[in-house]
C-alpha cells in the first residue's frame, strides 16, 4: 500500500506525520485490498480552529473517502481512520456476498 501524506498551509510536526501513518497502516490489516492512501490534513482558520482530517483510500474498483472535523489533528486522525475502517468493512461484505 501506497501512503502519501499532505498538510495543507503549514508544516506538520514529525510526531503528527508518524501518528497518521501509523494510523492509515492499519487500514491494511482490515481489507487486503487498498491499493493506495492519501493523508490530508488542514485546517480553517489560524487561530481557535477547526483541524480536519481527510483520508481518502483507493481499493479494486472504488475510492473511498473519510473526513472528520474536530479541535486537534489526532482527534480528526483517529475519528477519521475509524470511519475508514467501517467503511472497509461495508465494502469488503459486499465484494464477499456477491
Amino acid at each position: 500500500m501506497n501512503i502519501h501524506f499532505t498538510a495543507r498551509r503549514f508544516k506538520a510536526h514529525d510526531s503528527l506525520r508518524q501518528h497518521a501513518l501509523d494510523a492509515v497502516k492499519k487500514l491494511d490489516r482490515i481489507y487486503d485490498g487498498v491499493i493506495d492512501a492519501s493523508i490530508i490534513l488542514s485546517y480553517e482558520r489560524a487561530y481557535n480552529s477547526v483541524k480536519i482530517a481527510e483520508i481518502q483510500v483507493k481499493v479494486h474498483g472504488a475510492v473511498l473517502t473519510a473526513v472528520e472535523k474536530s479541535d486537534d489533528f489526532m482527534k480528526s486522525i483517529d475519528a477519521a481512520v475509524e470511519k475508514m475502517e467501517r467503511q472497509l468493512r461495508k465494502h469488503k461484505e459486499k465484494l464477499h456476498s456477491r
